[in-house]
């Protein structure tokens, strides 16, 4: 399975944000442990550095953006995501380079906390825990 992570599930497992950092954490460890591929919006970075830094500090935000860098995959967001993201009509234009990038990157499942916010068909747009699920049926053992 091929994971895009939205910049939310990122900042939930950063910032051990209750009730969503579980199922974020779970996420991120199994693309530590090298048992899913993940990618992320070059978008992504900036977003977290901006919050993170308001809310935590500097270090803190630098030090996040390190793991993010050394961890995941960066989907490029070049003139073409801008242009799908622009012309799309999406209510939240971040939502929609979220969306594009995760489709250039080829990804099987959009993670997401706000699944209803992106469209549905090319891509499983799945909330962490439907994402674990799908994960963990895919690797049981048939019965």
């Amino acid at each position: 399975m091929i994971a895009f992570l939205d910049t939310n599930v990122l900042l939930d497992s950063l910032s051990r944000r209750e009730p969503f950092w579980l199922d974020a954490a779970r996420i991120w460890a199994l693309a530590e442990r090298g048992e899913i591929q993940a990618y992320i919006s070059a978008v992504s970075f900036s977003n977290i550095y901006y919050i993170l830094r308001k809310a935590e500090g500097q270090l803190v935000a630098r030090k996040a953006l390190v793991g993010l860098r050394d961890l995941f995959t960066t989907a490029a967001c070049d003139r073409q995501i801008i242009d799908q993201a622009i012309d799309a009509g999406f209510s939240d234009f971040e939502d929609a380079i979220q969306f594009f990038s995760a489709m250039r990157a080829g990804a099987s499942h959009l993670v997401t906390r706000d699944p209803g916010h992106f469209p549905r068909g090319e891509i499983a747009i799945v909330t962490p825990a439907e994402f674990l699920l799908a994960l963990a049926r895919k690797e049981a053992p048939p019965q």
